[in-house]
């Protein structure tokens, strides 16, 4: 029974990461109606980036070294709006696709031609695990879920209690109206992309600090927000949360039964069942951010 527990509590620890990229890919979705592939490597950038300042010439302490790293990555975010997204925003759908795609492959391979293509870590030390109930959970692990309830309780609290959250769930449910209405949509968009942005990167950190970092890590990752995403609901915030958490609960739950090389098969099974079943997610909205 124990066994079954420790599965359950990875997976909410890998669920609660998932959730926080699955969530800054809806709110894309939710306003502007495309699918971002691009949004992975803002994963890998965030904890690359951190890298970056962590070490020589910079040398900051990891906890400072997420500061600079998570605004550069909203301004790789805010550039891919400005510069590829906004040019093609009333192309065809399938424009905004193969832009995003294109621009994913650009960005993974600036991150092998600058950090190399072998795995790195942030070089900290070992620790041993706490100990409650005859569950084991590291340091890292309660501040990914903590980080985690930080984050989406924060975007609760835009969302719900705020104008400019207001203002963005108008421009989700009806972009043209809220236009009309007077709504700056230029702040929107800002701000849309700034969370989107800063999500992905600081779940990248997360993940790298309980892993390593490596170049496809974004690939990897966003196949199982894409999963969340779909299980949710496509521009379904909170659908995402609780897809996300699925996922992370899922795969850890399969390695009771399978062998832990087939984790990732969760997320496209997930991906494959929705669409045949299901293509409005299990909540059913695909109407915008709720």
């Amino acid at each position: 029974m124990i066994y079954y527990l420790q599965l359950g509590l990875n997976g909410i620890i890998a669920g609660s990461t998932y959730a926080m990229f699955a969530v800054g890919l809806t709110m894309v979705y939710g306003v502007f109606r495309f699918i971002n592939f691009a949004h992975g490597e803002l994963i890998a950038y965030g904890a690359y980036l951190t890298l970056l300042w962590s070490q020589p010439p910079f040398s900051l302490p990891l906890y400072l070294a997420i500061l600079p790293a998570l605004a550069i990555t909203a301004a790789i975010g805010l550039a891919q709006d400005r510069w590829i997204f906004h040019p093609l925003r009333n192309s065809k759908p399938i424009t905004l696709l193969i832009g995003s795609i294109g621009l994913s492959y650009f960005l993974r391979n600036g991150i092998r031609i600058i950090w190399g293509s072998d795995l790195m870590s942030y070089g900290l030390e070992s620790t041993r695990g706490m100990r409650f109930a005859g569950l084991t959970v590291t340091t890292v692990q309660v501040l990914m879920v903590a980080s985690a309830v930080f984050f989406l309780g924060l975007l609760y609290v835009i969302l719900t209690r705020t104008l400019l959250g207001k203002s963005l769930r108008a421009v989700s449910d009806n972009p043209e109206l809220a236009g009309v209405m007077g709504i700056n949509m230029k702040k929107v968009r800002l701000t849309v992309w700034t969370l989107a942005s800063v999500f992905a990167g600081f779940g990248g950190i997360l993940l790298a600090l309980d892993t390593n970092l490596e170049p496809t890590m974004g690939l990897t990752n966003l196949i199982k927000a894409f999963a969340a995403v779909l299980l949710g609901g496509a521009g379904n915030v909170w659908g995402a949360l609780f897809g996300g958490l699925f996922i992370g609960i899922a795969e850890n739950i399969s390695v009771a039964f399978f062998s832990p090389g087939y984790k990732d098969f969760i997320s496209f099974s997930v991906i494959i069942l929705v669409l045949l079943f299901r293509p409005k997610g299990i909540f059913g909205i695909l109407e915008g951010v709720r």
